[in-house]
């Protein structure tokens, strides 16, 4: 007798092989799905258990997995999110990227839980998938395009314009380190290069229409939860990210500046979204089912053209293309985004890239004969949006500059690597752990790299989910005690969790919820000490992953930098302490049950029910 699915799930796996053509369907149980929920976790998963180690980021042999949870595509805020992983080319170790839109509920109508991507198929191509048809079809004719040129095309000839796809353009197809992928034209799947190892299998585009009704066990309670979160109120809604909150950044030394390097930037008043709500946005778009919409749209003529469809810039763009770069001129800031969006460029690691190749330049490390001529220096929007198209095109210094912070400065030495801003290869998110040494620990030990997605700040939790592990009295700030530790692997099990039920992060769940949903969509009788096992089951085969991949403790370390003040700095703007920081790492390898070198014990692993 077939057992009954858990609410939420489809029970279907999709495996493609461009390699041979070839499409199977395989099915998954409860109790995979009770162990690793979705998303991230099937990711993290299906890399430990299918890819060798060693394996070419950018060969046949590496898998992207796209993996949807329970929640997604149910009408509820946030459950519009999936889980894109594959082995990293920029970093070598495990990549993971969540994004949110209107694909994830494509998929699960298809009437898939994930897709697995494996081989590369001989000639550009493309997959359709609409409900139980399965097409591989040539895209040879949309190769090179940029990605609205690409939905345009896909849809046309679906004949359905509400055909959903994910996207590369040419920054993928150009295998660039840092290559995202797109879904749809305004979200990206960022971090860690996933777009170019798409492009490595000459996959342009995965499209997906489907028709199915995705159900959850208990209907009513799922419209409750749905009614409560909508009631709560968010200032995402009126700013999206990046408010004018943080023109007080500089003060407080939270704004990266010039590479990390500075701590004033007046020119914060003219880049903050209160600044682009009164200027250049011309609307708010949300993704599927969500009262929050937090996405900008902006549009302009002069003096660049600036297409609506692409959105508008995000807190990380802001700081990665704006200040870290020095620029504060919110038009060039708002066509790199447009740019990096038609190119699949992570804006992140693209801002980091171009402000440490201004600051190699400014030291007299670059000069004119290695960038054909631009001058890279900190505050020019035009060569900050010449080196996109110069990255993007893997020409000139832009060749260079798609390999990441990490290899540059390997190949540009002279100490270039003391603020080459990156952990692990990945460019660091632009969240200043000077001023919150809890976020530099995350960086530390991050399994992907500076990945603020899978941190915490100090304020994140708030003091009833503290009173889960125990903790009565928010630890202060600059704290890096056990106590902070604690909170610190608390956030980051709420991230895991959030980022395997694939809800968004932006809509004000609690911990505790999180077992709320998961019970009413699967019909589960759950709690939250379970779904901390699974946290810590998934955040600790991330570490195996990598440990096979041959990362140790050394490479939990972060850029000198950091150890050093910034250049006009105040009170607030002191440098981490090294020797504090790596005690707060062995604290952190003790609380999750790892030896001092960051191994995980044996005994952790088999409680984990790791296979």
């Amino acid at each position: 007798m077939a057992q009954e699915l858990p609410g939420g799930y489809n029970g279907k796996i999709l495996r493609v092989n461009l390699s041979t053509q070839q499409t199977a369907v395989e099915s998954i149980d409860e109790q995979f799905c009770r162990r690793y929920i979705g998303g991230a976790g099937f990711v993290t998963y299906y890399l430990w258990k299918e890819l060798m180690p060693a394996t070419d980021a950018l060969g046949p042999d590496n898998k992207l997995v796209f993996a949807l949870g329970p929640v997604s595509g149910l009408q509820i805020p946030g459950a519009a999110r999936h889980c894109v992983g594959a082995k990293s080319p920029l970093t070598g170790c495990i990549a993971k990227s969540e994004v949110g839109g209107y694909w994830a509920v494509q998929l699960k109508r298809a009437g898939y839980d994930a897709i697995i991507v494996e081989g590369r198929a001989d000639k550009p191509s493309y997959l359709f998938i609409r409900d139980g048809e399965i097409e591989i079809k040539d895209a040879t004719h949309l190769w090179g395009k940029e990605t609205k040129e690409t939905e345009e095309a896909i849809r046309a000839e679906a004949g359905d314009d509400h055909v959903v796809a994910c996207l590369i353009g040419p920054g993928g197809e150009n295998m660039v380190k840092f290559a995202c992928i797109m879904f749809g034209l305004k979200d990206a799947a960022g971090r860690g290069g996933l777009g170019a190892v798409m492009g490595s299998k000459n996959l342009k585009a995965i499209a997906v229409r489907g028709n199915g009704t995705p159900a959850a066990a208990d209907g009513e309670r799922v419209k409750e939860i749905r009614q409560r979160l909508v009631a709560r109120k968010t200032p995402f809604s009126e700013w999206g990210t990046g408010g004018p909150m943080i023109e007080h950044y500089p003060e407080i030394g939270s704004l990266p500046v010039r590479n990390f390097r500075d701590a004033q930037f007046p020119e914060i008043k003219q880049i903050h979204a209160g600044a682009i709500k009164d200027t250049i946005r011309i609307g708010m778009d949300g993704c599927y089912a969500c009262p929050i919409r937090c996405k900008k749209v902006v549009q302009f003529e002069k003096p660049y053209h600036v297409d609506a469809a692409y959105g508008g810039p995000e807190y990380e763009t802001l700081a990665g293309l704006g200040s870290n770069c020095g620029v504060g001129d919110v038009k060039a800031i708002a066509k790199g985004n447009e740019r990096c969006g038609a190119y699949s460029l992570d804006t992140i690691s693209t801002g980091g890239c171009i402000a440490f190749a201004m600051e190699c330049f400014q030291r007299g490390l670059l000069t004119t004969r290695d960038t054909d001529g631009i001058e890279l220096r900190f505050g020019n929007g035009d060569d900050m949006l010449q080196a996109i198209e110069l990255i993007a095109r893997r020409k000139g210094i832009g060749n260079m500059l798609a390999e990441g912070t990490a290899l540059m400065a390997k190949k540009i030495g002279h100490g270039s690597e003391e603020f080459a801003m990156q952990v692990k290869g990945l460019e660091a998110g632009y969240h200043e752990p000077r001023t919150r040494p809890t976020m530099g620990l995350g960086y530390m030990i991050g399994p992907t790299g500076a990945d603020h997605g899978l941190n915490v700040l100090d304020l994140t939790l708030n003091p009833q989910e503290l009173l889960t592990i125990g903790i009565q009295e928010r630890p202060a700030p600059d704290d890096i005690g056990p106590r902070k530790i604690s909170i610190l692997i608390l956030g980051q099990s709420k991230a895991i969790l959030g980022d395997s039920l694939c809800l968004c992060g932006f809509v004000p769940y609690t911990i505790n919820e999180y077992a709320e949903v998961v019970s009413a969509v699967t019909g589960w009788d759950t709690n939250l000490s379970e779904l901390l096992v699974v946290a810590e089951r998934i955040l600790t085969l991330s570490r195996l992953f990598n440990i096979r991949e041959g990362f140790s403790s050394t490479d939990d370390a972060l850029p000198a930098r950091y150890f050093q003040p910034k250049t006009d700095g105040g009170a607030y703007h002191k440098p981490l302490d090294r020797t504090v920081m790596e005690k707060a790492k062995s604290t952190y390898y003790m609380l999750m049950g790892w030896d001092t070198k960051g191994v995980p014990f044996p005994e952790k692993v088999q409680a984990l029910c790791i296979e």
